[in-house]
């Protein structure tokens, strides 16, 4: 995975649900400061357990995220 592909695909789907970063922590329960780094790439790899709440969030599977 090049770069921070995971963070901006997170971002873009996040934002085609019309959610804030807040909000959708929260739908996630992922804590706000986790997901804005996974989303600007300060946390390059995320775990499994906080991608497979984030995928169910966003109603893709985790391999979507992560291909």
């Amino acid at each position: 995975m090049k770069n921070n592909q995971l963070g901006l695909k997170i971002r873009k789907l996040r934002q085609k649900l019309e959610l804030s970063q807040d909000d959708f922590a929260r739908k996630a329960d992922v804590a706000y400061t986790t997901l804005t780094k996974i989303e600007t790439g300060v946390i390059k790899k995320p775990s499994v357990f906080v991608v497979s709440k984030i995928a169910k969030a966003l109603n893709v599977a985790i391999e979507e995220l992560i291909k």
